[in-house]
């Protein structure tokens, strides 16, 4: 456990680690504080971020079981300790860590008597298994027990319906959210005009991110939803109907137009989320922090290649999509839009 001494700046805006300790392999804790901030903004501030920690951040799971051995979701198995819905419980419970883009197949295959844990778990490198000892079920015979699995990173919750039933396969009621709690609490000091606010947050996790990890993907995801209001669209703005108003701080981003449809668009007023992308393909894109128009634009067909996970399908996908939706095409060379 690291204990620090909480000092409070008066000069610039500052957060800073003050406890961190792990309590199990699938229960970290770590305390935080920002400070100093005005009356007020403590609140702002830590609802938001208690809203993003438990909604935003990403996690990884066992979405679906299938095996000829699971017949039917409560029914059980001659030599297996538990009925099928434990161990579709149990592998519910697993947790995993990863860099996956959407979904991913692992397998089970082992042979009985004996006791199969999340180690008897085949998966792709890129998917960690945080504590191996996690139990999934118990062989008193010496039977086979092979059972496919499908691996889906996500954000919230994702529940079972009839719907989700297909080939044989059960679905499992998956919760990717890697942060368990948060608490947020303010101390004020000072008096009068001079009074300010400390921000503590209190986060708890399942081991896949530490709390740090999580605070920082939380505060980028937050800033995200913020980008739009950063953006201005001046050409639409009818001056007469606005004379009385204050002029808007200007934007820091360069101005960029392209005409699209016999109409004069700007490039970082478009995002890509607004095109027919497949989610996957999204949030390969969003993690290269490609967000708009603008951002693809000055990427070229091999600069996207270098990416992790993409395709030359993927590729095709988004020069059909350009051609469709905007009549432009993607450079094959680097091109910087000007």
């Amino acid at each position: 456990m690291v204990r620090e001494k909480v000092i409070v700046s008066t000069r610039t805006l500052q957060w800073k680690c003050v406890e961190s300790r792990a309590d199990s392999k699938r229960l970290y804790y770590g305390r935080f504080i920002l400070s100093p901030l005005l009356k007020g903004q403590a609140d702002t501030i830590g609802i938001a971020m208690r809203r993003a920690l438990l909604g935003e951040v990403e996690g990884t799971c066992i979405t679906r079981a299938k095996s000829e051995k699971l017949p039917h979701e409560y029914s059980t198995i001659v030599g297996i300790q538990e009925s099928v819905h434990e161990i579709l419980m149990n592998l519910k419970e697993i947790v995993l860590r990863s860099n996956l883009y959407g979904t991913c197949d692992a397998a089970i295959c082992v042979k009985g008597p004996g006791y199969v844990t999340a180690q008897d778990i085949i998966s792709p490198p890129y998917v960690e298994i945080i504590d191996n000892t996690q139990h999934i079920a118990s062989l008193t015979e010496p039977i086979e027990l092979c059972i496919r699995l499908q691996i889906e990173r996500n954000r919230g919750y994702l529940i079972k319906t009839a719907k989700n039933f297909q080939d044989g396969s059960y679905p499992i009621d998956a919760v990717f959210m890697p942060v368990r709690n948060v608490n947020h609490s303010i101390h004020s000091y000072g008096t009068g005009n001079e009074k300010h606010e400390i921000l503590f947050l209190e986060i708890w996790t399942n081991g896949s991110l530490t709390p740090k990890e999580a605070l920082h993907e939380a505060a980028r995801n937050l800033i995200d939803l913020f980008i739009p209001f950063l953006q201005t669209e001046e050409e639409n703005l009818d001056l007469e109907d606005n004379q009385h108003m204050l002029p808007l701080r200007p934007s820091i981003l360069p101005e960029k137009v392209v005409k699209i449809k016999n109409q004069k668009i700007s490039l970082k007023s478009i995002f890509i989320d607004q095109s027919e992308l497949p989610p996957r393909l999204y949030n390969c894109l969003k993690r290269s922090n490609i967000y708009t128009l603008l951002d693809l634009l000055n990427n070229s067909q091999e600069d996207l290649m270098k990416m992790e996970h993409f395709r030359v399908e993927d590729i095709k996908r988004i020069l059909d999509i350009l051609e469709k939706n905007f009549g432009i095409d993607l450079p094959q060379n680097k091109v910087s839009i000007e």
